[in-house]
């Protein structure tokens, strides 16, 4: 039988208003900053405050359910562990929560020129060069001023901008990726066409690099960037253009994101989305296939077999 212990008000307020990026730093867990939100590096979980989302499960809660879940405790447990740390010691407060929640959403400030984006993407991710004017010309990517990186903006039916993905053009920081702060995450960066077929990804360079790969009248179709694994973009364009419906998963072909296309397909079925098909990319994801075609070092997908040390190497997939 659990164990009563008599836990004041006020102590389980602070547990639930526990700050959990810092209860993870505590414990010396690795995470990457993420606009107004943290990632846990491997988990696929982000983190707001006293707050998580789990991507794949698709369902979050507070400091004390995080702890619960990811620690499998149980409630005393959660709350004492939490009470014996130092981020529960410094509570959100309502105002500061709501605060950061309405902060408004601006563009980063455009550098005067992309040659540094340009040189990214064409050389280093051997993204077309007139697949990346298409969306350049349009204001769709260009390289912001202070950090020179790539951005991706997402815009709605008015072609407002409302969303923006930035990546890092640097060698030296590679791998930085983040969602600017009060971006919506129903309009990530995407194209809408007039054809039933969209194709969905991960990040806007795998989307940009599947255009590449199969160019022909790539604009008929439409394509979504999901900037994440979670479906908010591809539900909210579904829902805005009537004529989409047969739907093409392109996430990752590893083991976090096929588990993320048979959650997504399973929800589009019960939403009545009966053509969706998975698409697993030979190599790591569609930037890897398209570096592999050019002789580059490629990722393989976590599928390869023992007979093919790369299978990414000379395949072309057609549809």
């Amino acid at each position: 039988m659990p164990k009563f212990i008599p836990f004041t008000e006020a102590q389980k307020q602070a547990t639930k208003e526990t700050d959990i990026a810092s209860f993870l730093q505590s414990r010396g867990e690795k995470l990457k900053r993420s606009g107004s939100e943290y990632e846990w590096v491997g988990h696929h979980i982000t983190l707001r405050e006293n707050q998580f989302y789990d991507q794949y499960q698709q369902r979050g809660g507070t400091a004390v359910d995080f702890v619960q879940e990811q620690y499998d405790l149980s409630y005393p447990d959660a709350v004492q562990l939490l009470l014996g740390s130092d981020a529960a010691t410094v509570p959100v407060s309502e105002y500061q929560h709501r605060e950061r929640e309405q902060q408004p959403f601006e563009l980063p400030p455009a550098n005067e020129n992309m040659r540094r984006v340009y040189a990214y993407l064409i050389k280093q991710r051997c993204i077309d060069r007139d697949v990346l004017y298409h969306f350049a010309h349009r204001g769709l990517i260009y390289e912001d001023a202070q950090y020179h990186n790539a951005v991706f903006v997402g815009t709605d039916k008015n072609d407002n901008p409302r969303h923006a993905h930035k990546k890092s053009t640097s060698l030296n920081d590679s791998s930085f990726r983040a969602n600017q702060t009060g971006s919506d995450a129903a309009f990530s960066f995407h194209h809408i066409g007039n054809s039933n077929t969209v194709y969905v990804f991960e990040a806007p360079i795998d989307m940009l690099s599947f255009i590449t790969l199969y160019p022909y009248k790539w604009q008929d179709d439409s394509y979504i960037a999901l900037c994440s694994v979670a479906d908010h973009a591809l539900f909210h364009q579904l829902a805005q253009n009537n004529h989409l419906y047969d739907i093409k998963l392109c996430l990752d072909n590893d083991e976090a994101g096929r588990v993320a296309m048979d959650r997504i397909r399973g929800k589009l079925h019960q939403n009545g989305y009966a053509d969706v098909e998975i698409l697993l990319c030979p190599c790591k994801d569609w930037n890897e296939m398209l570096k592999a075609q050019h002789g580059m070092a490629a990722i393989p997908a976590e599928t390869s077999t023992e007979e093919e040390d790369d299978p990414c190497q000379g395949l072309q997939l057609s549809f």
